[in-house]
C-alpha cells in the first residue's frame, strides 16, 4: 500500500486561491466578471469546498465582491482602494530596505541584479507577466532580508491590487525608468546608502502613483 500522504484540504484551498487570484490580477478574468464556484471548480479540477474558500478569501483581499444569495464577481477597479494600497506598499519597502541593509550580502545583490535583467529583457520583449515577476523577485530580496513578518504579511495582502494595475495598463507604465531605478537601488544597497535605497524605492512606488493619478 501506498505510503504517500493525503493532499491537505489547505493545499486545495491555497491552489484554487492562487489560480484564481493570478487569474484576477492579469485580467483573464475581468472586472464584473461572474464567479461561479461550480464552473470554477470544474476548471480548475478541484471540488466546490476549496473554491469557495478561496473565494471568501478573495474577497477579504478586495478582490471579488459577494453578496449572499445574490452574486459573486470579479471586483471592479477601485482607483481610491489603489491609491491607499500604492501609499502602503511604498511606505513597507521603505521600511524593509532601511531594515534590510545591514543584513545583505553579495548573493541578495547579485539576485537583485539578476532580476532586474529579467525585468529589463521582459520589457523589452513586451512580456508583462515575465516583467511583473521579475520586478516581484526583486523587491522581495529585501523583505525577505529584513526578516519583519509583518511587512511581508502585508505586502502580500496589497500587492495584487497593484499588479492588477500594472497588467490593465502595462504600455503606458514608465518601465525603462523603473530599470534605472532598480539599478540606483541596488548600487545605494551595495554601498551601504541606506538613506539613498529608501529615497529611490519611494520613487520607484510614486511612479506607480502618478500613473494612477493620469487615468
Amino acid at each position: 500500500m501506498s505510503t504517500l500522504p493525503r493532499v491537505s484540504r489547505s493545499l486545495l484551498r491555497d491552489a484554487a486561491y492562487e489560480r484564481i487570484r493570478h487569474a484576477i490580477i492579469d485580467g483573464s478574468l475581468a472586472p464584473g466578471a461572474p464567479l461561479r464556484d461550480a464552473d470554477l471548480a470544474e476548471e480548475l479540477g478541484l471540488s466546490r469546498a476549496p473554491v469557495r474558500q478561496a473565494l471568501l478569501r478573495l474577497a477579504e483581499d478586495g478582490l471579488v465582491v459577494s453578496k449572499p444569495q445574490s452574486y459573486t464577481r470579479v471586483a471592479e477597479f477601485d482607483a481610491d482602494d489603489v491609491r491607499d494600497a500604492v501609499r502602503l506598499v511604498r511606505a513597507l519597502h521603505e521600511l524593509a530596505v532601511r531594515e534590510a541593509l545591514p543584513r545583505l550580502g553579495p548573493a541578495q545583490i547579485a539576485a537583485m541584479r539578476a532580476a532586474n535583467e529579467r525585468f529589463a529583457a521582459a520589457v523589452g520583449s513586451g512580456d508583462v507577466g515575465a516583467a511583473i515577476e521579475a520586478d516581484d523577485e526583486l523587491h522581495d530580496v529585501p523583505v525577505r532580508a529584513c526578516g519583519n513578518r509583518a511587512v511581508a504579511a502585508t505586502l502580500g495582502r496589497y500587492t495584487p491590487l497593484l499588479r492588477r494595475l500594472e497588467y490593465a495598463r502595462f504600455s503606458s507604465l514608465p518601465a525603462q525608468r523603473s530599470v534605472k531605478r532598480h539599478n540606483e537601488l541596488v548600487a545605494a544597497l551595495e554601498a551601504g546608502d541606506g538613506a539613498t535605497a529608501a529615497r529611490v524605492t519611494s520613487t520607484i512606488w510614486t511612479d506607480l502613483e502618478a500613473l494612477l493619478e493620469d487615468s
